[in-house]
């Protein structure tokens, strides 16, 4: 009986190392292929400005390059360093190479992954909810890009339908979807939303230099919501 226990054990062990080995050589499979298609992503985006700025002539200055490189990082280059750390948990090596490729991270790639794990009943962590999360990506990915070919494909055909005054108002996207997102997070602190309004607007009619101005209005913002969470754990 001791040694049917001991052969059982032995053999639990084997199966182990074997799956430890297997998630090895599958983890380094996930770096170098990885790393390579993020790299060979990267060329790829810098190539279209690269080539309207230099070859045709069109670049718009390197104040405005700097202006909307300065919003965009102080609004959300956070994320940046924030958003590898907390998701690698649920989407593991391969999947986080995977969900960064493919964008849309907390919309589509995470729900995806944590949908694929628990139709299987993995625990989260494990290898198999790792293996699981990765065809669950994968799957949502292919679909995504299925679907954007077709929308840019009919999307063209549909703008060049569209009349210039409706057109027009595609200049407001952006400031829209700045303000969505102002809105998703100023429903949580409602009185953060509120302090970032009256700074953003106090900059923006204020004398100053306007490269400046997102920066400058970024860093007021967040000095000002540090200072009152303070005060408030003060208290």
């Amino acid at each position: 009986m001791s040694l049917s226990q001991e052969k059982i054990i032995s053999q639990n062990a084997e199966n182990e190392s074997r799956a430890d080995h297997s998630m090895e050589a599958f983890h380094n499979s996930a770096h170098f292929w990885g790393r390579l298609t993020l790299f060979v992503l990267i060329f790829m985006s810098l190539v279209p400005p690269l080539y309207m700025s230099f070859i045709v002539g069109a670049h718009p200055g390197w104040g405005a390059v700097f202006t909307g490189l300065a919003g965009y990082a102080g609004f959300i280059g956070i994320m940046w360093v924030l958003e590898p750390i907390t998701y690698y948990p649920t989407l593991g090596v391969a999947g986080t190479y995977l969900a960064f490729l493919t964008g849309n991270i907390a919309n589509m790639c995470l729900p995806c992954s944590v949908a694929a794990q628990k139709a299987i009943g993995a625990e989260s962590g494990s290898k198999k909810a790792e293996i699981a999360g990765v065809f669950g990506i994968a799957v949502a990915s292919l679909v995504n890009v299925v679907v954007i070919v077709f929308i840019i494909i009919g999307g063209t055909y549909v703008i060049s339908l569209i009349p210039p005054s409706v057109e027009s108002a595609f200049n407001f996207v952006l400031p829209a979807i700045f303000g969505g997102v102002l809105g998703q997070f100023a429903y949580k602190t409602p009185v953060y939303g509120l302090v970032a309004v009256i700074v953003g607007m106090a900059v923006l009619f204020s004398p100053i230099f306007g490269l400046i101005k997102i920066a400058l209005c970024v860093a007021l913002t967040i000095t000002i919501i540090l200072f009152l969470e303070k005060q408030k754990t003060k208290s």
